[in-house]
């Protein structure tokens, strides 16, 4: 499972990681950016695993650029 923490303060949000490692950097930003306010805001979950990016998703988009480029070139 992933997390991704967003702040209470202002609109930050974190990666999608694991719980340890999104909570902590939610935890500096608010030693950096929110230094006198508790650390607050919502988290997120979903079931995928954490740091899996659009691997599938990016190369579905270039297949279809190739395929839409021989297209037009055949016209």
């Amino acid at each position: 499972m992933a997390y991704r923490y967003w702040c209470g303060e202002c609109d930050h949000r974190t990666p999608w990681l694991d719980q340890p490692r999104a909570a902590q950097q939610l935890l500096q930003h608010y030693a950096r950016h929110h230094p006198a306010a508790p650390p607050g805001g919502r988290i997120e979950t979903t079931r995928r695993t954490p740091g899996t990016g659009p691997g599938c998703l990016a190369a579905l988009a270039a297949l279809a650029l190739l395929l839409a480029f021989a297209a037009a070139r055949r016209h």
